[in-house]
């Protein structure tokens, strides 16, 4: 008999596992009934039963199993086990084999942290669904990193029948069917909606729990039917707006923006009718709302504009409006203090050495606050902060906001400074001009804006802990 190295039959073996060839592994038992135990000395990055059950070879996984069960726990070079395989591919009867040889194996993850339910959902493997639910029902509460649930998964593969399997598992639990993601904070029916899906749509409104967190807010602060509005609109959109409506969630019903009375009717579990606001109010409402964050998609942008900032008012701190004195001087100058024993030294500032010169130190104060708010702008966007919460964006806004603002009034005042005496109404229309644009304008304006902004978010959070509370 012909004496072949073990790395041949190693190689054997993972061929006939791509053939599903018993003759072969037959004769490999014969040959050495415990070869399956030298699979862990080779260097392939999985095992025969990963190729077999990923195949579909039904007998050939089974004799693997039968002489080697632990086989059933082994990882390929993914970290996925041989149960991910068989369930993405939808091998159902394999599935039943390795889950009677490893039950466990359902809720353990892989290195993209999904279990095989997840890409059971993902391909639409209906009947391996039921199968790994029934197996281990925890398994549909197991979370990808992103904080997404395998209902999250079904819709961004349309995948309904999967969905609507799942949903009839978890009908009871509200706040899964209603869980947000990690990144967006989307509902599924978020996610259904901006992604167009007519039909999912329309299941999804049948249930009712889901139809209930409809006015759930994602982190852009909108609801699903709010989110369409955001989106490209076509004909899908049309369809899917008439759907919402028919369902009773258009624009008009949003409870987000709604003054709900607070009368309760003892004995009873009805919320109160919804005041409906007026169209002006709807659109003033919409107009406040933040819109996204288009901060962070201009971080780079914002950087370079407080770079320049930071240059242009470094510059008169060396270099200060009416110059510097070029030598020491000691003789009593009519308006400025110089003198004896006070020496105006050379190289520092001719209108800093004025006995009395509001509008130089106005100028100092307000070139040193853009300066400083400037910096902080740089910081902010150099940091790595996470600037799409609507306090980062807020701390921003108002950073960008102090340093334009006292750009502007530390202009104001260089201009009053180097202008000369005669000039008083040129001087006049400077400083009214300035100071129209630069405090109502800028000031009150924008600052307005942002707290009638805050304002709304904070009553539109104590309303709905008011509608969560009558529920």
């Amino acid at each position: 008999m012909e004496i072949r190295p073990e790395g041949d039959d190693m190689i054997e073996l993972y061929n006939a596992a791509g053939t599903g060839c018993m003759i072969t592994l037959s004769r490999l038992k014969e040959k050495d009934p415990h070869f399956l135990y030298k699979i862990s000395l080779n260097t392939f990055d999985e095992t025969p039963l990963h190729i077999s059950a990923s195949i579909g070879h039904l007998e050939f996984s089974k004799t693997l199993l039968l002489l080697k069960p632990q086989l059933a726990y082994e990882r390929d070079f993914h970290g996925r086990y041989p149960l991910h395989l068989a369930s993405a591919e939808g091998h159902i009867e394999i599935v039943k084999e390795l889950l009677h040889a490893n039950k466990d194996a359902c809720t353990f993850h892989d290195q993209d942290r999904r279990i095989p339910l997840h890409y059971a959902a993902m391909r639409g493997r209906v009947e391996v669904v039921r199968e790994l639910i029934i197996a281990c029902p925890n398994s549909t509460q197991v979370m990808l990193d992103g904080r997404e649930s395998v209902l999250h998964l079904c819709i961004k593969y349309n995948q309904l029948e999967t969905l609507k399997l799942l949903v009839e598992f978890v009908s009871d639990k509200g706040d899964f069917l209603n869980s947000k993601d990690h990144y967006k904070g989307n509902t599924i029916l978020h996610l259904a909606v901006m992604l167009k899906q007519i039909e999912t749509v329309k299941y999804l409104l049948t249930v009712s729990l889901v139809k209930e967190g409809a006015y759930a807010l994602n982190r852009a602060g909108f609801t699903a039917s709010e989110s369409l509005e955001h989106n490209p609109r076509d004909f899908k959109s049309f369809t899917i707006q008439n759907i919402l409506m028919d369902a009773g969630l258009g624009r008009g019903n949003e409870q987000n923006n709604l003054s709900p009375s607070l009368e309760v009717v003892v004995g009873h579990h009805e919320l109160p009718k919804p005041v409906l606001p007026s169209k002006k109010k709807r659109k003033w409402l919409e107009y406040l709302r933040y819109q996204g964050n288009w901060i962070e998609e201009i971080r780079g942008s914002l950087m370079v504009v407080a770079t320049v900032i930071t240059a242009i008012t470094f510059q008169p701190a060396v270099s200060p409006p009416g110059g510097v004195w070029q030598t020491n001087v000691t003789e009593v100058s009519k308006g400025f203090g110089c003198g004896h024993s006070n020496v105006c030294l050379a190289g520092t500032s001719v209108e800093g050495s004025r006995n009395s010169n509001f509008f130089y130190h106005f100028f100092m104060f307000c070139n040193t606050l853009s300066f400083t708010a400037s910096l902080f702008v740089i910081f902010l966007s150099i940091s790595g902060f996470s600037l799409k919460n609507k306090f980062g964006m807020g701390f921003l806004t108002f950073a960008i906001w102090t340093t334009i603002t006292s750009l502007a009034l530390a202009y104001m005042s260089a201009v009053i400074l180097v202008l000369p005496s005669k000039s008083s109404r040129a001087l006049r229309l400077y400083e009214v001009f300035m100071t129209v644009w630069s405090l109502i304008i800028m000031m009150v304006v924008v600052l307005l804006i942002h707290i009638i902004r805050f304002l709304s978010c904070l009553v539109k959070k104590i309303r709905k802990l008011i509608i969560q509370k009558q529920r």
